[in-house]
């Protein structure tokens, strides 16, 4: 008969506060095969580490059952304990009575039921485990970083400075992200490009870093140390090679109607372009689907300019394949579409913007060279309205629930920007909060209201109406003089709410990755793991995972970059045990294993079996150890039930559910 050790943690009040922990500990001590049961303030604790290894050795015990908190925070920190004292760390239970009951039970008795049922469902299991040993796999030395934005350049920097090679997949013809875009940057106003492009050319001239631009992620296969990823490197019908640079094609290109995404549609650009003057690389891209040659056939003024030679109609999107041993996502953000919002009159004006359009129109480079006029009829505005939370914070399915948490501090700083330019234009900011949780911050905000004089309305706008002359009335509330206001304007300014990047969802799926309801990238644990992605190798960077200004984004670049540098610093891996198996007597060959198979672990045999004194060669299911990640899906799928997961069989799973209900 084996020998269980329970252990019941108070974790300080958190459990004990509507757990009684005590009579936890003397009712499961009873169990069949239970030959001893404690409970300690703090069992994870190095005094509650010790009083697990003393009681292994002088009880020796063969299973050990901890009932505490979640074994994503503490399952690897006991498995050591046990280890450390003799016992295979694959004979431990894990037993979460924090979060399923003393988090969620305000009646003790209730909290104290259901933790002994738990309690009992985790000494059946692990009478029933058996030891497991830990495999090994290598790791390729080599970084992928998905996005070559701020975040991604910095991180593949630091990855690069570690001595280690590192590639950037940007599907833009240029790496720098919406920070390109970006006229000054708070709370320092700073300019934007002379912090990004030295950032640019460091990452473009690094020996250790290679550039993949206008490039997309086709296919991810492997694991944590071994991934192998296809690269669709789309064809710009410009040699990279050849090219100078000279930018004379773009100049004579006859087809100059295409609206620039750079400068967010408020100019436009010719057929064949390079985003903007700095871009990186600086080769530029035909735009196929408005390429006369491409749609006609009857063109070729770039080819005829070019004296290098470099225009190429036939190139070809090309696939490069490699491996890597650990991901890095940082696909950054998109600002939501106002086709709902047509209260503010978006679609119906000229003169309604959005805040990332009046960064390209105050930008030296933007459509207006820097000068801040209406689109309708180039005039200089002299009242100006901004409306805050466009999108952000909603209760309806229109916009995002959440704080988009820039928004607040960059209208500050296009406030202060034009009244330091224009004294003579009036600024009103509509806002609902002012949030500002930030170093500097908040004496940024008071800036702009005690020195530049800034108008701030605490109310909601709620419709923006365009006047026959070209004005604009935005009717709105003051809710500080409980009063309605109509206010006429010139132009007006839409915060609005950011989202991540269309294409997070895609890369996601690829990764295996999480995605949380807003199709933000979520975090292995919030606090404890915050830029790791559940799937072990994957790493977060920017605001793919979460809403952040410039310097957290940067903050956390580094530290994904830390976390992958440690990962590719070992030659080898520690693998999960905890893999799927075949039972190759009840296997069928049917392939439903593989077809769900996330990791590509699962191949096919033909192998001659015994079954029941009968040899035949059948096709079976084989399990590549390395590859499998333990999520039993094809344990879900098999029809025949003859896949089973390692520590989590179905006759452990059952024994938890007999120990339940009895």
């Amino acid at each position: 008969m084996q020998r269980i050790g329970v252990f019941v943690c108070h974790c300080g009040t958190n459990i004990a506060s509507t757990v009684d922990v005590k009579t936890v500990a003397e009712t499961l001590g009873k169990e069949p095969a239970v030959v001893f049961a404690t409970d300690y303030p703090y069992m994870c604790s190095e005094a509650g580490q010790n009083i697990i290894k003393e009681a292994i050795k002088e009880h020796h015990l063969d299973g050990v059952v901890v009932c505490s908190c979640s074994p994503r925070m503490h399952e690897a920190t006991f498995r050591k304990a046990v280890a450390a004292a003799g016992l295979n760390p694959y004979m431990l239970e894990v037993a979460n009575i924090r979060e399923q009951c003393s988090w969620i039970h305000k009646n003790k008795e209730e909290g104290t039921a259901k933790a002994i049922v738990l309690g009992r469902a985790a000494i059946a299991k692990v009478q029933l485990n058996a030891p497991l040993i830990a495999g090994e796999s290598p790791v390729v030395k080599r970084a992928l970083v998905i996005g070559g934005g701020i975040a991604g350049i910095q991180t593949a920097l630091d990855i690069a400075e570690a001595g280690y090679p590192v590639d950037i997949v940007e599907k833009e013809p240029t790496i720098g992200g919406k920070m390109t875009q970006i006229d000054k940057t708070f709370p320092t106003l700073d300019c934007s490009a002379c912090i990004l492009t030295p950032k640019m050319v460091e990452a473009s001239a690094h020996e250790k870093i290679t550039l993949y631009t206008y490039s997309e992620v086709e296919k991810v296969s492997g694991f944590v140390g071994d991934f192998t990823v296809d690269i669709r490197k789309k064809a710009r019908s410009v040699d990279m090679d050849k090219c100078t640079g000279c930018g004379v094609c773009q100049e004579k290109c006859p087809s100059k109607k295409t609206p620039s995404e750079f400068n967010r549609g408020l100019s436009n650009r010719s057929a064949i372009y390079t985003p903007f003057a700095q871009a990186i690389p600086n080769v530029p891209v035909i735009d196929r689907e408005n390429c006369l040659k491409f749609k006609t056939g009857k063109c070729g003024v770039c080819s005829k300019v070019c004296q290098a030679g470099a225009i190429d109609y036939d190139q070809q999107d090309e696939i490069v394949t490699q491996k890597y041993g650990a991901i890095v996502v940082a696909t950054g953000f998109d600002t939501i579409k106002l086709d709902k919002y047509d209260e503010y009159a978006y679609s119906q004006s000229k003169d309604v913007i959005t805040s990332l359009e009046l960064e390209r129109i105050m930008n030296a480079a933007g459509p207006t060279k820097g000068h801040l006029e209406r689109l309708s009829d180039g005039k200089a505005p002299k009242e100006l309205v901004f409306i805050q939370c466009v999108g952000s914070r909603c209760s309806d399915d229109r916009g995002k629930p959440y704080c988009s948490k820039i928004c607040c501090m960059y209208t500050a700083k296009h406030a202060m920007l034009i009244r330091d330019k224009y004294p003579d234009t009036n600024v009103t900011v509509f806002y609902i909060d002012v949030r500002t949780p930030g170093k500097n911050f908040d004496e940024f905000y008071r800036r702009a209201v005690e020195q530049y004089g800034v108008n701030y309305i605490k109310g909601q706008v709620g419709k923006v109406i365009p006047q026959p002359d070209g004005s604009l009335l935005v009717q709105g509330s003051d809710l500080i003089d409980n009063k309605q206001i109509l206010k006429k304007a010139d132009m007006v300014v839409l915060a609005t709410a950011i989202e991540p990047n269309p294409d997070v969802r895609k890369i996601a799926t690829m990764l295996t990755a999480s995605i949380d309801t807003n199709n933000f990238l979520t975090e292995a644990h919030a606090k404890l793991r915050p830029v790791e992605s559940p799937t072990a190798g994957i790493f977060l960077s920017g605001v793919c995972q979460g809403p952040k200004d410039i310097p957290e984004t940067v903050a956390q670049a580094g530290a994904a970059a830390v976390k992958a540098i440690g990962l590719l610093a070992k030659d080898k891996l520690t693998t999960n045990p905890c893999t799927a198996k075949s039972d190759e007597l009840l296997c069928n060959g049917c392939s439903t294993c593989a077809n769900v198979c996330p990791y590509g672990a699962i191949s096919y045999i033909d192998k001659e079996v015994n079954d029941h004194g009968i040899r035949e060669v059948r096709r079976i299911a084989q399990v590549n150890s390395a590859l499998c990640q333990g999520c039993g899906a094809c344990t879900v799928a098999c029809p025949s039930g003859s896949m089973d997961l390692q520590g989590f069989s179905n006759r452990q799973i059952l024994a938890e559910v007999d120990a339940i209900c009895r």
